[in-house]
């Protein structure tokens, strides 16, 4: 989440709160205390902290001060105490060494209420593990993958006719949102079913900013909830929930009602009812019912689809402006694929290069460039510094230089989906995704930049938005169509 995006206003209102701040804060208990040993860190101003010094984009300023305090570093973001992971060996130390210690959440009021209230979270976490982002349940929806990417190319080839520049940033997001996203969880029943997919796009881009945009009461808890209350976000976020939950239930219904076809498949959602029916029969099971059931959906929606639309969007606009690197990987996966007309998922294996520029992609352009923080559950030390509980940590990746290092959580100088215990349970879905994607348009398209332009004047530039970072301004590349996808 993109938290300290602070606007100006509420940075000089919270200077006029300072007496009722300090009549209400809690009396410190002075004693004779054993004094620890604490991580170095900027100045703090009253009341905001290190808030005024983040800016647009956090994890830029991050990685300034990290050069400046070192790699493990000490903010205060209002009431927070904050401890910023910025290099392999303190993030080993925190999510292998202490991993248990530091396995939980910060409370979000946005995220709580968005996930039904974290109901029954570790159960949650295990089901998804288990039963929906298994290897064999991924693989099983190859097929889908398959046919969305196949859609999306015969869409590109309409433009390559014509010499179009095709905006890459929507295609992007509509290949995972509304297509493969929607066809794994809600099956072919999606499509004509009378659900608006473009409802569920603007409730997830709503829930999206929701996330991004600040919350007083996470920052300053004993004033924060009336700046929220007049502002106006617990309004939203209520509309915002509702919305979202008459959504879901729409889709659950359909897949309980008497009239629902038969499918060859299981999809997501018949995958959570059957779980919900064996817990509900097995007395000794956890409770589990369709509060849990939206709540995963709704997280898999925000956390899945952006991650990957990102992803494939900068490796695209490094490619764009790499002609070198952009023919490399083109060889290979014409020169694996031949004349076949398309690729498949079993030919992944063999394209190593392809596999090079997605690394290089995650360590230019990390989707998450601040993983979401993780709240110390007791005194822990990392560094050699003593972190006491309801610290948050984060870590930025900052560079690999090892052409070995993997990013599935085992290697700490790459970390695009986290590790540990809170690692993302769909990295291997959101990977399989993005490899089979951009290898199509490489095996199918040449591609070029508008006419007027050079490969060096594409904007580079970032934007951050529910903790991802996005390409400020969009992808807009003409493709010339090499080879046709049969169906």
């Amino acid at each position: 989440m993109d938290l300290y995006a602070v606007p100006l206003w509420l940075r000089l209102s919270l200077l006029f709160l300072l007496p009722l701040v300090l009549l209400l804060a809690k009396n410190k208990i002075y004693g004779p205390k054993q004094k620890k040993r604490l991580p170095p860190g900027p100045p703090t101003l009253p009341i905001i902290g290190n808030m005024h010094q983040l800016g647009e984009l956090p994890h830029k300023t991050l990685s300034q001060l990290s050069k400046k305090y070192g790699p493990i570093m000490l903010l205060k973001f209002g009431s927070k105490t904050i401890i910023n992971i910025s290099s392999a060996e303190a993030a080993r130390q925190v999510l292998k060494f202490h991993d248990l210690d530091c396995c939980s959440r910060p409370v979000s009021s946005t995220a709580g209420r968005l996930t039904y209230n974290y109901k029954d979270i570790r159960e949650i976490r295990k089901i998804c593990a288990l039963e929906l982002f298994s290897v064999a349940r991924v693989q099983s929806f190859s097929f889908i993958r398959e046919e969305e990417v196949a859609s999306l190319v015969n869409s590109i080839s309409q433009s390559a006719s014509s010499a179009t520049p095709v905006d890459l940033s929507e295609k992007m997001l509509a290949l995972i949102t509304a297509n493969i996203l929607c066809r794994t969880a809600f099956g072919k029943n999606f499509r004509g079913s009378g659900l608006d997919n473009e409802k569920l796009r603007e409730v997830g881009h709503e829930a999206e900013v929701m996330f991004a945009s600040f919350s007083a009461t996470e920052f300053f808890p004993y004033v924060g909830w009336i700046i929220d209350r007049l502002s106006g976000p617990i309004r939203r976020l209520e509309k915002i929930f509702r919305d979202l939950d008459d959504f879901l239930q729409q889709t659950i219904d359909l897949h309980l009602s008497p009239k629902k076809t038969e499918q060859d498949h299981e999809d997501l959602i018949d995958v959570l009812l059957r779980i919900e029916r064996d817990q509900r029969t097995n007395t000794g099971a956890p409770p589990f019912n369709k509060d849990n059931i939206k709540a995963i959906l709704f997280d898999m929606f925000l956390g899945g689809s952006n991650t990957a639309a990102v992803t494939m969007l900068w490796a695209m606009a490094e490619l764009a402006r790499n002609p070198r690197s952009m023919k490399k990987a083109q060889d290979e996966v014409r020169n694996v694929v031949g004349n076949r007309g398309n690729v498949t998922e079993s030919d992944i294996t063999h394209l190593h290069y392809l596999k090079m520029i997605i690394k290089e992609t995650f360590r230019l352009h990390p989707p998450a460039a601040i993983l979401l923080p993780r709240l110390t559950m007791t005194d822990v030390k990392i560094g050699g510094y003593d972190i006491g509980p309801n610290s948050l940590l984060q870590f930025y990746p900052e560079r690999f230089v090892d052409s070995s290092i993997e990013y599935k959580g085992q290697h700490f100088e790459l970390l695009p989906f986290g590790s540990g215990r809170r690692g993302c349970p769909g990295i291997y879905m959101g990977a399989t995704t993005v490899e089979l994607s951009l290898a199509n348009l490489l095996y199918c398209f040449d591609w070029k930049v508008p006419s007027g332009m050079k490969e060096e004047d594409i904007n580079m530039d970032e934007s951050t938005g529910a903790g991802l970072t996005h390409k400020r301004i969009p992808l807009n590349l003409v493709p010339v169509k090499v080879f046709l996808v049969h169906s």
